[in-house]
């Protein structure tokens, strides 16, 4: 396995790229609500449309999304007495289980192997001087 060695230069490198990033990503936004509006004022907020400028062609594709209002659906289909359409769903309950610890109702031992611990690494670099 290869040694790998940070240098300061690496760390430098990091944080002047990752603000440009956050840069790059300001003006993009930026752009992309330029784009937005231009369609929503030619062709309407929920309509595809596309131009095309200087040899670049320019899409607006519209995602449609459609869910169920949990709660009036439920009441709806309870008047149609239509329950088996209805999922009924058993999760534990980290307040009152947090509670229950703490209360002595519940002791770490009796939920060995029911905790899963999950980790997901993270890196920042911050500059300490002004620059």
């Amino acid at each position: 396995m290869k040694d790998t060695f940070i240098t300061g230069d690496m760390l430098v490198q990091y944080y002047e790229l990752n603000k440009q990033k956050k840069e790059i990503e300001l003006e993009m936004d930026t752009l992309k609500d330029a784009f937005h509006q231009y369609f929503n004022q030619l062709i309407g907020p929920n309509d595809k449309g596309e131009i095309t400028i200087s040899g670049y062609k320019l899409q607006r594709q519209i995602r449609k999304t459609e869910k169920y209002n949990d709660e009036e659906t439920i009441k709806r289909l309870e008047e149609l007495q239509l329950n088996d359409l209805i999922q009924v769903v058993k999760k534990p309950d980290d307040v009152k289980i947090k509670s229950a610890l703490h209360l002595g109702l519940l002791k770490e031992e009796q939920l060995d192997g029911c905790i899963i611990t999950t980790y997901s690494p993270a890196i920042s670099v911050k500059t300490l001087a002004p620059r």
